[in-house]
């Protein structure tokens, strides 16, 4: 494997989940337009490593089902026992046989890291020529996080969970991600020596990282800047927060690309929509699937299309549409709904092509 290239990305999805409270896997739980899990492996491929790996454990068979649908490049390694995250990594090791390149480790209900983050995170592993690479960041908040305790020299010296930090430790607020990058070699020998002697009786990433400290590896570290990249989503009230970041963050992308938003706090973007140049989106408007918006189009205020074509300089207000198409100019709503298969041109209404309008009722373009 090249620097760049890293020998496997394992993306860590076998939890159960249960503060979710659903009978839906925590990591297909959809965000933007696509599952948790979606997104990590998005981020991951950004990487071309040589493989793509996700763990799996509680229900297994419908995230293994999801995998083999939406993402058939990515190898299911089966966790049968929950044994903690060092354990869980330890069963990729055993079963893919990686001795060689970079291993990097992520989550697969944190949907908010870019894959360029995990690109700067292989890159600086790789200039350090460290044993072990940790991605940290700063948080206001830094409850329930390992806290990152740096030397006087203000190098990476150790990780302390919360529950063993001392006040003055409790205090700092660089916290570990549990994001890493490892050397391969070394991290297959340093899984085998993990210890278990702690509440769970579980295995953890957390102590390689003190094992090759210990034996006199160099263990770096990357300051991420934006702390949200790597918050973990455990429930529903975490699950909204994320959407609305990734949201944000869409919509940003399509404002800076020539897009116009006139209300973005009522706008709702699905990661799978493609605008033209010079749309505009009205307030209240949600766009799902994969909607595709033509030149000079105008949407909203006050729509919901799904999976919908709207043509360049169309115009579409108040209206639902799912899996439909409207033509170039044409002018659809106010208040209409274009079932599947409604496609509207600018033809007469009532000829076969028009066939969003409902009997009795004017059609949409009419409407």
């Amino acid at each position: 494997m090249t620097e760049s290239r890293p020998a496997a990305v394992v993306i860590l999805a076998a939890g159960a989940g249960t503060r979710m409270k659903s009978q839906l896997p925590k990591v297909l739980h959809p965000i933007c337009g696509a599952s948790m899990l979606d997104h990590a492996l998005a981020a991951a491929r950004e990487l071309h490593p040589a493989e793509l790996i996700v763990v799996v454990g509680h229900q297994r068979r419908e995230v293994m089902d999801h995998l083999a649908s939406h993402a058939p490049d990515a190898r299911a390694v089966i966790q049968h026992r929950q044994g903690g995250t060092g354990h869980a990594v330890r069963t990729v090791i055993e079963a893919v046989g990686l001795d060689q390149g970079t291993v990097v480790v992520t989550y697969g209900d944190t949907p908010l890291l870019r894959g360029q983050t995990l690109a700067e995170l292989v890159h600086a592993h790789a200039a350090e020529k460290a044993a072990a690479t940790a991605l940290t960041t700063v948080m206001d908040d830094p409850t329930g996080y390992g806290r990152i305790i740096r030397d006087n020299r203000g190098a990476f010296a150790e990780i302390v969970e919360e529950s063993d930090a001392s006040p003055g430790q409790k205090a700092v607020t660089e916290v570990n991600s549990g994001v890493y990058a490892f050397d391969a070699a070394l991290l297959a020998g340093s899984l085998k020596r993990l210890p278990t002697n702690n509440a769970k009786g579980e295995e953890y990433l957390t102590d390689v990282i003190a094992i090759l400290r210990a034996d006199g590896y160099h263990v770096a570290s990357v300051l991420l800047p934006d702390c949200n990249e790597v918050r973990g989503v455990n429930d529903r009230v975490q699950l909204a927060q994320a959407r609305r970041i990734l949201n944000t963050r869409i919509l940003d992308g399509w404002m800076r690309a020539g897009v116009t938003v006139v209300d973005p706090l009522s706008t709702f973007i699905d990661v799978g929509v493609r605008l033209a140049q010079d749309v505009e989106i009205g307030p209240g408007t949600q766009l799902e699937g994969g909607c595709v918006v033509g030149k000079k189009a105008r949407v909203g205020p006050g729509c919901l299309l799904r999976d919908t074509k709207v043509g360049d300089g169309a115009s579409v207000t108040h209206a639902v549409c799912v899996s439909a198409e409207i033509g170039p100019g044409v002018t659809a709503g106010p208040f209409a709904y274009l079932p599947p298969g409604s496609k509207l041109d600018g033809r007469e209404p009532g000829r076969p092509e028009n066939r969003g309008k409902r009997p009795g009722r004017k059609g949409a373009h009419e409407a």
